[in-house]
């Protein structure tokens, strides 16, 4: 019988999403989903980080806000020859500052939030036992791994595809000193910032990343009492945050209006071509951790690549329908079952990558921050992109729980803001988000079972 923790079950309820697999509810005590044997207690305890520290509901209103950006392009596109008054120009670009600047605002605040909760939440994950450091050791790795193939490989991409000429006036003008690359000693001096405040308000990525990584680990050495309390203040901090960003992404389609219509008068029809090549690229970084789950559960969880297609598949149908990690809960669950998995593994993986496992995020977010550095003609130092590599992969814990067109904006900013890459494309992007994120969830849910694989592996044995 399959059981996961009641907080799942109850989002699941409210996303409407339908069960293939029946999940009859669990009693969780302390924030701890056990079942079987007290043998397997540690294996199937789900920590509580996840279930405790909910966060708010927003909708970014997607077919509305794509719909602007097309009407957006083409009125740009349709007056770029006629004589637009300066006063009109200029007031289209306010208004679409305005709603970029208000995006911006809370980035800082809620990714500081979400460190400190995520973080927490994979601290718990790794004291829960050996199966538990095992899977957050695969996280870890298929990030790491899918960092260093898009550092390496979009690049080349670029070289043979590259990006459409016309796009040269996509982007709004750039900072003179964006991309600049520090001097090895000026580098390691700013990784501690003597004020946070100040590096705060200088959009110091990679010193925030720091100091709120270490503040989540001296959290979890506090006194439980003390310890809750701080990662209440988070918890209600990121839920604030996200409740501004709802408001301001409620009149999405105006700021997206207005921004692309500023491009398109720049630009004209070759902003359409950019944004095609720009989700066939990113969208291809996605597809190597696809293809990278299907090697990980071959070579390391001892399954047949045949077997584990099949087994896969109706997991990934329910996540191309869904776009929804989440959705897709019962049915890999299912796909366990399928694939002989010990229930008691897939019962405890399968819920906590869910809630701390978003494969595709480090190779896909990079992929983005890379892309607009080449739109913009800012080089990226193979320093930088390691700064960005390593600022994605903590980031990435804490903006798992997000909806997709929500964690765009908050993973990818903070990554393209260490590497010196201007963030003001992304305004624009997190419009099309819906076409990668089908190639997001398709690869999250697929690493997923190929992860529990492994893991079931590591803890049996050789598989019978």
């Amino acid at each position: 019988m399959r059981r996961i923790c009641q907080p799942l079950l109850a989002r699941l309820g409210r996303e409407g999403k339908s069960a293939n697999v029946s999940l009859p509810q669990q009693l969780c005590t302390e924030g701890l989903c056990l079942s079987g044997t007290s043998e397997n207690a540690a294996v199937n305890a789900v920590p509580p980080a996840g279930q405790r520290f909910e966060l708010t509901p927003i909708r970014l209103p997607v077919l509305a806000t794509f719909a602007a950006l097309i009407a957006g392009l083409g009125l740009g596109v349709i007056l770029s020859d006629v004589a637009i008054p300066a006063w009109l120009t200029d007031s289209i670009a306010l208004v679409g500052s305005l709603w970029l600047r208000a995006l911006q605002m809370t980035i800082i605040p809620l990714v500081a939030s979400l460190l400190v909760l995520g973080l927490a939440q994979m601290i718990d994950a790794a004291s829960a036992g050996a199966s538990a450091r095992r899977f957050v050791a695969l996280v870890l790795g298929v990030a790491v791994t899918g960092g260093v193939f898009t550092a390496i490989m979009l690049p080349l991409v670029l070289d043979v595809l590259p990006i459409p000429q016309s796009a040269s006036d996509f982007l709004a003008d750039i900072p003179d000193d964006a991309g600049a690359v520090p001097g090895i000693l000026e580098f390691l001096k700013s990784l501690i910032a003597p004020n946070i405040i100040a590096a705060a308000s200088e959009t110091a990525m990679l010193p925030l990343t720091i100091f709120f990584a270490l503040l989540a680990v001296a959290i979890t050495r506090l006194p439980s009492d003390q310890s809750e309390t701080m990662l209440r203040f988070f918890h209600a901090l990121a839920n604030a945050m996200l409740q501004i960003i709802g408001w301001v992404l409620w009149i999405a389609p105006v700021g997206v209006l207005a921004l692309a219509m500023g491009v398109g008068l720049k630009s004209g029809a070759g902003a359409f071509a950019t944004l095609a090549h720009y989700i066939a690229v990113v969208s291809a970084m996605g597809g190597f951790i696809l293809v990278l789950a299907y090697a990980l559960a071959w070579g390391l969880g001892g399954i047949g690549l045949a077997r584990f297609a099949r087994a896969v598949l109706p997991a990934q149908a329910v996540a191309v329908s869904t776009q929804s990690s989440l959705a897709s809960l019962p049915a890999m669950l299912d796909s366990a079952s399928r694939l002989d998995l010990r229930p008691s593994t897939a019962e405890f993986v399968l819920p906590l990558a869910v809630a701390i496992f978003r494969a595709t995020s480090v190779a896909m977010n990079l992929a983005v921050a890379l892309y607009v550095a080449a739109l913009a003609g800012v080089q990226v130092s193979p320093g930088l992109v390691a700064i960005g590599i390593a600022v994605a992969v903590v980031i990435s814990v804490g903006s798992v729980s997000l909806p997709g067109s929500i964690s765009f904006v908050v993973s990818i900013g903070p990554i393209a803001l260490a590497m010196g890459v201007p963030i003001e494309p992304l305004a624009l992007l997190v419009a099309v988000e819906m076409l990668p994120d089908i190639m997001r969830t398709l690869g999250n849910v697929t690493m997923n079972v190929a992860v529990t694989s492994v893991v079931d592996k590591g803890a049996t044995g050789e598989r019978a």
